[in-house]
């Protein structure tokens, strides 16, 4: 066997051993976010691309930068799924215009009333039933607008542009801060889902709620941070 042959073979092996070694990962991290997601995204197109983020991990990953290989893998991973998720926009446009009726009603009311809004004034403010909004904050809850997950950077050690690391830091100070203002409910379920990394039932179970509840508060906390971030989301 010439070298070329040795050297092809030996990179299939480390292939072969990449996957099987990371492939539990992939699907860990695939699992978690489609479980977030709506159903029209499937968990086999999230790892296929999940895959594609370990292998361009292996190929630029730079021990001297001081993380572990799983740990930059897991972040190029689940990068790479995120990527996947935003170039097929999977957020319906009627839900896209949903939010932006619900942030511009939470914000004329709240500016009215100098206090946060309650659902059933919401409601008002769109000429709607109490119901017919529930059933729209439940959808919103769907949306990756404020998403965190969404907001995570990707660590990259080559290139990097200060001033776009900077503009990143700013944005999640201020998406802190808007969480931070939230209504004790919505806040504590926002902690929950995306720092306790809970289910709905889960935290319905906490909140005394059902799980379409929880949909529905946390569908009203993604509109009223957007409120809040408007000077960073379009």
């Amino acid at each position: 066997m010439n070298e070329a042959s040795v050297y092809a073979q030996s990179q299939r092996d480390c292939m072969e051993n990449l996957v099987e070694d990371y492939l539990p990962l992939v699907k860990k991290i695939g699992l978690h976010l489609v479980a977030k997601l709506p159903e029209t995204v499937e968990l086999d197109d999230l790892l296929q691309v999940g895959m594609i983020g370990l292998i361009q991990a292996r190929e630029s990953y730079d021990a001297s930068q001081g993380a572990s290989f799983a740990t930059y893998a897991g972040i190029r991973i689940k990068g790479a799924m995120l990527d996947e998720v935003r170039r097929n926009d999977w957020i319906p446009r009627s839900v896209q215009q949903k939010i932006k009726q619900v942030g511009n009603a939470i914000k004329q009311v709240e500016a009215r009333l100098a206090r946060p809004a309650i659902s059933m004034e919401i409601a008002e403010e769109l000429n709607i039933t109490l119901a017919e909004y529930q059933v729209i904050a439940g959808e919103l809850a769907c949306c990756r607008m404020t998403s965190l997950d969404d907001f995570e950077t990707e660590t990259e050690g080559d290139g990097e542009d200060p001033f776009s690391r900077l503009e990143e830091d700013g944005f999640k100070q201020a998406l802190a801060g808007a969480i931070q203002v939230l209504p004790q409910k919505e806040q504590l379920m926002m902690s929950l889902y995306y720092g306790d990394e809970l289910n709905l039932k889960e935290i319905g179970e906490i909140l005394g709620v059902s799980e379409s509840r929880v949909s529905q508060i946390h569908g009203q906390a993604l509109a009223r941070v957007r409120v809040h971030m408007s000077t960073w989301v379009s």
